[in-house]
């Protein structure tokens, strides 16, 4: 039975109050944030969000399913170091203005944050050694990898980020991770007790995604469709997909296939200017960010989706929310071979080898003209999601988590 209540000075019970803090994406479009918020409401929680504005989603105060979300200013949308320190210092000041004004107005007993940044802890200690508040530290990058995989190198910086991860577990008094791989950071470098720390996946709603009437205008006048969803950014390996496209178009004379890209992010513009003169804008066409109908729509009537994350570090130890709702989608995907993305998709994809963009744009054709293997595929996928990675099955560990916080 989950442990919701707390007791106030007059000794009456109360419910438990958690604020959700969250930098990388606004809420409810962040969708591991969301599907925890509504789970911790659920359990009984009363759950309170702050997170930056952005399409979509730039109402200042919001009250979604019960769950109050304030979304803070961010002007600056991160290139380069310089970049990333104006964007990380914006946030942190609007965390901790919102945080004081949550406080006030409603109080909590805990604050949950979500990396990137591994910032976040200074608001966290603030409360917790000041207030007696919780501090929960959801994993959702590892940042020095992340550092080394968008500017290939080590440094000051990346050790300055190496520290502030280690505080960040330092303050914690649990640690959700991502996967088993994420919690051996946590364990290992992070030096945090294995019993303080909770592996809870990234598993589609499937209360969300939906299967809608496949949109065949998606398709460009084109026999197939290939869709990727995700952040545009540098380790997000775009550039890599373009180069598959290229050999699809160039090399094997194929003009029957149309790639929808989705997503938002700091490499867009760049990626388009490069699609262009690679004289592919023809094949590819890039939405930006899309709302959940335009989304499902695409992927609905996709033939194959793919995800073409850039080979390193940081990408080989992470879970990526998109291959599981592909798969939730009933999807074939192609991907290159790393390690956690493996360990989600299984059998319900194809792996190109690592950065060989000849081979993933050949296991595009491959799945493209063979449906019966698709259909196989498809139906795995649907399976594995269904019976073992939904979040119907991991939102349960995530109130267990909680109630070890509280216990």
């Amino acid at each position: 039975m989950t442990v919701t209540s707390a007791f106030d000075a007059a000794g009456t019970a109360r419910r438990r109050k958690i604020l959700i803090i969250v930098e990388n994406l606004p809420v409810p479009f962040d969708r591991r944030v969301w599907a925890e918020a509504q789970s911790l409401r659920e359990a009984g929680y009363d759950v309170c969000v702050i997170c930056p504005r952005g399409p979509f989603a730039e109402s200042p105060f919001e009250s979604i399913d019960s769950i109050e979300i304030y979304r803070h200013p961010l002007p600056i949308q991160a290139e380069g170091k310089l970049g990333y320190f104006a964007e990380y210092s914006t946030a942190l000041f609007w965390q901790c203005v919102y945080s004081f004004k949550v406080l006030r107005i409603r109080g909590f007993d805990a604050i949950h944050a979500c990396n990137p940044p591994d910032l976040i802890f200074l608001v966290g200690a603030i409360y917790k050694y000041l207030f007696g508040k919780k501090f929960v530290f959801d994993h959702h990058d590892l940042n020095p990898e992340l550092f080394e995989a968008k500017f290939g190198n080590r440094g000051l910086l990346w050790r300055a980020l190496v520290f502030l991860e280690r505080m960040t577990f330092r303050v914690a008094d649990i640690s959700i991770a991502t996967n088993l791989s994420y919690a051996r950071v946590a364990i290992q470098r992070g030096k945090m007790k294995p019993d303080r720390v909770f592996v809870v996946r990234s598993g589609p709603d499937l209360a969300r995604v939906r299967e809608l009437p496949p949109d065949v205008t998606w398709r460009n006048g084109r026999a197939h469709l290939v869709a990727y969803v995700g952040v545009i950014g540098e380790q997000e390996g775009i550039d890599l997909l373009l180069e598959a496209v290229r050999h699809i178009t160039s090399t094997r004379q194929r003009s029957d296939i149309q790639f929808v890209v989705m997503g938002g992010g700091p490499s867009l513009k760049k990626l388009k200017e490069t699609c262009a003169r690679m004289q592919l804008s023809e094949f590819v066409n890039f939405t930006g960010r899309v709302d959940d109908t335009t989304l499902f729509k695409v992927l609905s009537t996709a033939d194959v989706c793919v995800n073409p994350d850039r080979p390193n570090v940081m990408n080989d130890m992470s879970t990526m929310n998109k291959i599981m709702e592909y798969m939730a989608l009933g999807k074939p995907i192609v991907q290159f071979d790393l390690t956690e993305g493996r360990v989600s998709a299984q059998s319900a994809s194809l792996y190109a080898r690592k950065t060989d963009t000849v081979d993933f744009g050949n296991k595009i054709l491959e799945l493209i003209d063979d449906p019966a293997r698709c259909q196989e595929m498809s139906i795995y996928g649907r399976q594995r999601v269904r019976d073992e990675l939904s979040w119907e099955h991991e939102g349960p560990k995530l109130i267990a988590a909680y109630e070890a916080l509280f216990k």
